[in-house]
């Protein structure tokens, strides 16, 4: 069978296009989810998967819909294909029924997480211009646009595992730890223990 998989994140508004880019790849049953990037949370994806037997097809309208770790993605190909499980990605023209395919699939892989990481960098570097020239300052009053924007930031940050929750809240000058707590569980992510005593957590 052809499944298709569909995930946006919360602040995207429709699925249509990856529907109908789906339907037109021969996708005979399709899941869908809105629910950040960062979050493991996925119980249509946890419903694709248990459906999977050898010979299935999964198809995606872009890599990144699966997840946005390099060896995440490279994880689940080589799972897929120890299944018997094929793959394919429509946008960057992946299919890991040949040879050629795998080596696309791992190389758009690492091409995805260095785009994140250097728009993540640019986007440091521009919040650090603003704040020299005054125009950041302030704990966010609520989840607005910017704020939106500042929460998926530092759910990259987290997941990298690269930095503290003190260095996060330092780079992105959030106020306070339960406000980056916030941040993360918008995101999808949730730090055990962390209401009851943040100042332990990592």
């Amino acid at each position: 069978m052809i499944f298709g998989y569909i995930r946006v994140s919360k602040n995207e508004q429709s699925q249509d296009l990856q529907f109908d880019a789906l339907r037109k790849a021969g996708c005979e049953k399709i899941f869908h989810e809105k629910v950040s990037g960062a979050s493991k949370d996925r119980p249509e994806y946890g419903k694709m998967v248990s459906e999977l037997r050898k010979g299935d097809v999964i198809v995606v309208w872009r890599i990144d819909r699966l997840g946005r770790a390099t060896y995440e993605l490279i994880k689940l190909m080589v799972e897929w294909k120890e299944m018997g499980v094929d793959f394919r990605s429509i946008s960057e023209g992946i299919d890991t029924s040949t040879k050629m395919g795998r080596l696309w699939y791992m190389l758009s892989s690492v091409f995805a997480e260095n785009e994140r990481e250097i728009l993540m960098e640019r986007t440091l570097a521009g919040m650090e211009a603003a704040r020299a020239r005054g125009r950041v300052g302030g704990r966010p009053k609520g989840l607005t646009k910017k704020s939106q924007e500042l929460a998926s930031l530092a759910a990259t940050l987290y997941l990298s595992k690269k930095y503290t929750i003190n260095q996060i809240c330092k780079q992105l000058q959030i106020g306070s730890k339960t406000t980056l707590y916030n941040y993360l569980r918008h995101e999808g992510i949730e730090i055990e223990g962390w209401t009851k005593n943040p100042a332990k957590v990592r």
